[in-house]
């Protein structure tokens, strides 16, 4: 058994959820690949999969073992990477997530040209507002806003993030326009669902202490909801100017309480570290650094 054919058999098998799908992607046959996850799992003494005739299932151990594996066939890649040309080429599939609204109104361009910088690379875009799991769900680059704890992993700034309080003209006309924090008392807000609130910001921690007790606003999991609900008068929005800023310089939307308005936050490119750092990564990692500016053009 050539084990590390084996564990590709086994982790491909995994992310395709079949024998089948894997042994396609795999160019070889599904007895072949049963036969390589069978020697796998006789060489552990243990059962990495349960199989019925209509799914497969990691178990505990298989759980586990596909974690290091995917980690392994990284590295191994990213190893290989180095070498040759590859080292001053960069070549492969990107996997990529990053925020819905961000790459929504700002990284096609910026994707179209770095492939034409490095036509070599294949990407792969996933959009999430959600906080992935950059290792365990197999991606090479997680673009994240906010204000990064510390952990393992590699985030480098490569833009800041500016929000801004807003609504609608005739929602301020019809409602008063707030002066002070304690303005914001009775009006509608309109919140997003991931926001994180830090309470030694004046601005935040009267959201946390008031703002999550308006039954009548809006809650949403995406900014662009948001910002169509502000301009047609549902309430008032702390939004990232990445989204707002053309309503705004439109007069479709108007800046409130600036003397508020919270610390920027960050864009990050956040990545696995490792000792040999694939050329796909490092060249995407160096392309996006300054490419919005900071300022950032939409500000």
């Amino acid at each position: 058994m050539d084990r590390l054919d084996a564990m590709r058999a086994f982790v491909t098998v995994v992310s395709e959820g079949a024998f089948t799908r894997a042994a396609d992607k795999l160019d070889m046959s599904p007895q072949l690949v049963s036969k390589y996850v069978s020697q796998l799992e006789e060489h552990l003494g243990v059962r990495l999969l349960n199989r019925t005739t209509r799914q497969i299932h990691l178990t505990e151990a298989g759980a586990s073992y596909h974690l290091r594996a995917q980690q392994v066939l990284h590295d191994i890649e990213d190893m290989e990477c180095q070498i040759g040309d590859l080292q001053s080429e960069a070549r492969g599939l990107l996997r990529i997530s990053a925020p819905v609204s961000f790459v929504i109104r700002h990284m096609a361009p910026m994707l179209s040209e770095y492939q034409k910088a490095h036509p070599g690379v294949g990407i792969d875009l996933q959009l999430n507002d959600r906080k992935v799991d950059v290792v365990e769900e197999g991606f090479d680059v997680v673009l994240r806003i906010g204000h990064l704890k510390s952990s393992s992993l590699i985030a480098k700034r490569v833009a800041p993030i500016r929000m801004a309080v807003c609504a609608s003209p005739d929602y301020l006309k019809q409602n008063g326009t707030p002066k002070h924090l304690e303005d914001l008392q009775g009006h509608r807000y309109l919140r997003y669902s991931y926001i994180e609130l830090d309470s030694s910001q004046p601005l935040h921690r009267w959201l946390l202490n008031n703002g999550q007790n308006d039954r009548a606003g809006i809650t949403s999991n995406n900014g662009d909801v948001l910002m169509e609900a502000a301009i047609s008068g549902a309430g008032i929005a702390l939004l990232p100017t990445f989204i707002s800023g053309p309503a705004i310089k439109e007069g479709k939307l108007k800046v409130i309480l600036q003397e508020y308005e919270p610390e920027p936050m960050g864009l990050y490119a956040v990545y696995a570290h490792r000792q040999l750092l694939a050329s796909k990564v490092r060249s995407f990692v160096d392309f996006i650094d300054g490419y919005f500016g900071d300022p950032p053009y939409w500000d």
